[in-house]
């Protein structure tokens, strides 16, 4: 009992300064348990779906479902005929043909596209009954024929569509242009998804290709009917290859689908959310040992008058473990509110979630405090330790520890070997001949440096601190130098908080070098090897359709205008070994239009009647050569026996591994309705007529606005962003652990100024005006944020470096290094030096003179 009051005396003696660490403490656990609510509301809001829109069984072809967007833009189908002989299987109550597709687009009168921005699908389908346990017509009325259409009500909200209003469908059978009819309300949460019904025969006939076809038929069972026996039953009614599927069945398919994307954005959160935690223990550690060291003549009294040094070191560790339980009980509750947070923003992207499947499982907050619990108490142990050790002689001692000189070599020493352990590991992973093994390298190189350099910190903090101090203290004078010494007074201090800045700036330099390089290389690849001056496709992946082939194929100004199409194909090799793989059928203008060096034989000659090529990789691995006949055995078509005209270099990234066919040689063996789509297209201007043939292809494709045209300034450009992007969002969440790190230099200077009061008093007292002593505290954070930003951009371009090595394994052989964005991020670490000292150098400033100099 004594041990508690003594520790809850101390920590609330100390609340001010126990402050920043508990916020660390909040930010990171508020982090890991609003990743959890998010993913788990999400996961509730998708099974609630799931459970509303499954029937009791459903019938589909086989292989349905495996490709949202088939190749040929047309789902498989079923005759309408099994509808009735599905309804007479014993246990069926009803059954209802339905039909869905997600291969279309749907705009409006003024032709925007009406589908989701978050990258959820649209569909297009017949109303049934069966859409009515999901779905319930809030306003107009069902669809009555091919001119009406309905849609759901949060698509009409969110483009504010009403009833009358024209909506045209555009799929791979043509365009159908209806007016809006009714609109429905989903009866659960729908994530995003543009939803457009038609009546019957019309979502047959334009979305299927004529009537008479369903994609699937929902089974309503009788009461007392399992949906395992009603599958069984409706099994046995049905001759050859079907998929059947029960309500938990298709749930379960449809939660492992969605579950795939969620697992990676939950795990790359919780990462993020590792390193904050990572960064928070810099900062309490600081802490803890600041105020021991602070505490030294006081802890020494207790040892004198009787407490032993387990009671002492209990004391400290009682004290984190409240810091811990108070920050990790406020980081829950802010969880909670991240997590609804992050739902705002997605539902500002087209992603709908509702604030009532909020989802918080009794593991969210357990987990929450047992983690901010643990990483606290864990991180005092060593200042706890250190506490316990003091001597009762202390007490006739000033403040402050004198420093273990023995334990700061072997530190070093410890250091300087985890740090060549990582160099060499590094080194290892560039020596590597294949990516996959040379990753493993990297990451060991990229944990052992780190460690190192956080071991070695307060070694590296005299000799940098000091370089930093010569740049860009000493212009300051005498009170640059007491800036500079009082960062070197600490080594240990100043290496640890310098280390938490450290980190979340590495992986800033590492990713920003990665990034820079990949772009970087695909624009020196997309010089070399393309030679098309237009590339046309859509920025949501779908595929091309015949209108726009043809409108595209009949624009003014244009050379040749090339189609590529992935078939699929069961590959055997004179071996005998089969393989499935995807051919590329393409017009023999894309020799021209993508440049791909050969390893034996010539690529136009794979274009010629019954030929193809083949990739390096695949040549070696079965070990053919040109004049070898290949069998394939075309999807949906024939089998044929190609002769292996040309085998490509696997040097580069553009279509690496590809196999090329004519697509005449493909349309031989693969029926005209079972012939995909294109997957992109290219396009050659007339000799000096590059502005005109871009101004009329993006004329011809106009009506369609899932399209794009771009020339190969536009395509880098889009390359470039998409990648900016991307690293903006790891930027945004890397943000997390620098803040936590800003904290910890906030709170590193606000308990160095408590600790030098006297000192502050004297100096004060001897001249040093209150400018002075602002200045000099606000030199002193700028010169340690430099330390730490140092270290980290240093560390992060050498991982980047490395990672590049391993890229250009891939083809991404350009290694760029972004000295704007490395330049900017050092110079704002001095901004960021500034800001951190503004309320520590503002204390400092109001300090009484002679109540400073009368602390002892």
């Amino acid at each position: 009992m004594t041990v508690w009051k003594t520790s809850m005396r101390n920590f609330l003696a100390h609340k001010g300064r126990m402050a920043l660490s508990a916020v660390a403490v909040l930010l990171s656990v508020a982090f890991v348990s609003g990743t959890l609510v998010f993913t788990d509301t999400m996961n509730t809001t998708f099974d609630k779906l799931f459970a509303a829109t499954a029937s009791d069984v459903s019938v589909s072809p086989k292989g349905s479902g495996d490709d949202d967007n088939p190749g040929t833009g047309k789902p498989e189908s079923l005759p309408a005929s099994l509808v009735e002989k599905v309804a007479k299987a014993d246990g069926v109550k009803s059954a209802q043909g339905a039909v869905s597709s997600m291969s279309v687009t749907v705009v409006n009168a003024k032709n925007k596209d009406m589908g989701s921005s978050s990258g959820a699908p649209t569909i297009a389908g017949n109303w049934t009954e069966n859409a009515l346990k999901s779905m319930e017509i809030t306003s107009g009325h069902a669809p009555r024929g091919p001119t009406e259409v309905m849609v759901d009500a949060d698509t009409a909200e969110k483009h504010g569509l009403r009833l009358g209003d024209e909506l045209r469908t555009i799929a791979v059978t043509g365009d159908l242009t209806a007016k809006i009819s009714g609109i429905a309300s989903f009866k659960v949460t729908n994530p995003g998804a543009a939803i457009v019904y038609f009546d019957t025969a019309t979502a047959q006939r334009e979305l299927l290709g004529k009537e008479g076809l369903f994609t699937h038929i929902s089974v309503t069972g009788t009461d007392g009917v399992s949906d395992e026996q009603l599958k069984r039953n409706v099994a046995a009614t049905l001759d050859g290859p079907f998929k059947l599927q029960t309500a938990k069945e298709a749930a379960d398919a449809g939660r492992e689908e969605v579950g795939s994307f969620l697992g990676v954005m939950k795990y790359a959160m919780l990462g993020f959310a590792g390193i904050a935690l990572l960064v928070g223990i810099f900062l309490i550690v600081n802490t803890f040992s600041m105020l021991v060291a602070q505490r030294t003549r006081e802890i020494g009294l207790m040892r004198a008058i009787g407490s032993s040094r387990k009671q002492i070191n209990r004391s400290v560790l009682v004290e984190a473990l409240l810091l811990g339980i108070v920050g990790s009980i406020a980081g829950v509750a802010a969880g909670v509110g991240l997590a609804v947070g992050l739902m705002k923003l997605m539902g500002s992207m087209g992603m709908q979630l509702s604030t009532q499947d909020l989802t918080v499982k009794w593991t969210t907050p357990v987990v929450g405090l047992v983690l901010g619990i643990v990483v606290t108490v864990v991180a005092a142990y060593v200042p706890a330790r250190r506490a316990g050790k003091v001597s009762p002689m202390a007490a006739l001692r000033d403040a402050g520890t004198p420093a273990d000189g023995r334990a700061g070599w072997i530190r070093a020493g410890i250091g300087l070997l985890l740090t060549a352990a990582g160099a060499a590991a590094l080194l290892a992973s560039t020596q590597a001949d294949k990516a996959s093994e040379g990753s493993m390298f990297l990451g060991l190189g990229v944990v052992l440096s780190l460690i190192g350099f956080v071991v070695i910190g307060p070694l590296l903090a005299g000799v940098v601190v000091r370089v930093i101090s010569v740049v860009v203290l000493r212009m300051f004078g005498p009170v640059g130098r007491l800036a500079e010494r009082n960062a070197l007074r600490n080594p240990r201090r100043t290496g640890a908080t310098g280390a938490a800045l450290m980190i979340g700036l590495a992986l800033v330099a590492c990713l920003s070098v990665v990034g820079s390089s990949m772009v970087a290389s695909a624009t020196d690849e997309l010089d070399r090897s393309v030679g098309a001056d237009f590339i046309v496709q859509s920025g949501k992946g779908q595929l091309i359709m015949p209108q726009v082939e043809k409108a595209l194929k009949s624009a003014p100004h244009i050379e040749h205008v090339t189609s590529y199409k992935g078939v699929e194909a069961k590959l055997t090799a004179p071996g005998g070994k089969a393989e499935d793989e995807e051919i590329v059928a393409a017009d023999p203008t894309y020799a021209q239009d993508l440049r791909r060096e050969t390893v034996a034989g010539e690529l136009s000659a794979a274009y010629g009647k019954n030929a193809m090529s083949v990739g390096e990789a695949y040549a070696k691995r079965h070990g053919v050569k040109v004049g070898d006949t290949i069998k394939v055995a075309f999807k949906n078509g024939r089998t044929a026996g190609l002769k292996l005209a040309a085998i490509t270099s696997d040097d580069g990234n553009v279509d690496k591994g590809a196999m090329y066919t004519n697509i005449t040689t493909a349309a031989q063996y693969v029926p005209a309705d079972k012939m995909p789509q294109n997957m992109i297209m290219f396009a050659k201007a007339e000799d000096g007529k590059e502005k005109e043939a871009y101004a009329a292809l993006k004329a011809s494709v106009a009506e369609y606005p899932q399209y794009k045209v771009q020339n190969q300034t536009d395509f880098k450009q889009d390359l470039k962003d998409q990648i900016g992007q991307l690293l903006n969002i790891v930027y945004g969440l890397l943000a997390l652990a620098i803040i936590v790190a800003v904290l910890g230099v906030v709170n590193t200077l606000a308990l160095s100024v408590v600790e030098r009061t006297r000192e502050i008093g004297l100096m004060r007292a001897i001249g040093l005006s209150r400018r002075q002593l602002r200045r000099m505290i606000r030199l002193e954070s700028v010169v340690i944020a430099l330390f730490g930003a140092l270290l980290g951009l240093g560390l992060g371009m050498g991982w980047g470096t490395t990672a590049q090595k391993l890229l250009a394994l891939e083809g991404l052989g350009v290694l760029e290094i972004p000295w704007p964005t490395i330049l900017t991020v050092f110079v704002g670490s001095a901004f960021v030096g500034l800001f951190a000292a503004l309320v520590p150098a503002f204390r400092a400033g109001r300090m009484n003179v002679l109540n400073a100099i009368a602390t002892e």
